[in-house]
């Protein structure tokens, strides 16, 4: 089965530079088969043992601070996580523009409790929905105007998260077929 790692804050803006055949090669050297990496933002589609799978978002998480100097979040999912990603959307069942959709890809279940408290109306218009580990965004003027960013979200939810826009969620669901 494949298996993609969000890395977040990679080769963004000019910060944490990381070169993809580096990061390649991490993988591999963690125990990683089939190793691809898409486009330059951290994302690394792969397979793995269950043993290797468990221990890899430390482990590549250390590699990258002890060669680069950068902390750097891993949040990993399967085939079918992306899939149900991509299926369950609800901005995209409603007719959203796809230019207009992101994913935020959380590192662990928030409580019902911190995901009541996130305010709805902290940056209008744009919209989310929690789904599990995921929150599905709406931005129509784009993530770069939105006040939904990852370090609020992190903050409201005791956990760490990272965003893809629509095109590259449904790129690495491609990649990750079987």
């Amino acid at each position: 089965m494949k298996h993609v790692a969000f890395l977040r804050a990679i080769n963004v803006g000019g910060k944490n530079k990381l070169p993809m055949k580096d990061l390649a090669a991490m993988f591999e050297a963690a125990g990683c088969r089939d190793v691809v990496t898409y486009i330059q933002s951290g994302n690394v589609v792969f397979s793995a043992p269950a043993a290797v799978l468990k221990k890899l978002p430390q482990t590549i998480s250390q590699r990258i601070a002890d060669d680069f100097g950068h902390k750097v979040p891993v949040v990993i999912r399967s085939h079918e996580q992306i899939a149900a990603v991509v299926r369950e959307n609800p901005f995209l069942k409603a007719g959203e523009l796809e230019k207009a959709l992101h994913v935020v890809f959380l590192a662990d279940l928030p409580s019902a409790e911190a995901v009541a408290k996130l305010d709805p109306q902290r940056s209008p218009p744009d919209r989310f929905t929690v789904v599990g580990q995921h929150i599905y965004l709406h931005l129509p003027n784009g993530a770069g105007q939105s006040k939904l960013t990852n370090l609020w979200m992190d903050s409201k939810l005791s956990t760490i998260s990272t965003a893809r826009n629509w095109a590259t969620v449904q790129k690495l669901y491609e990649m990750t077929k079987p």
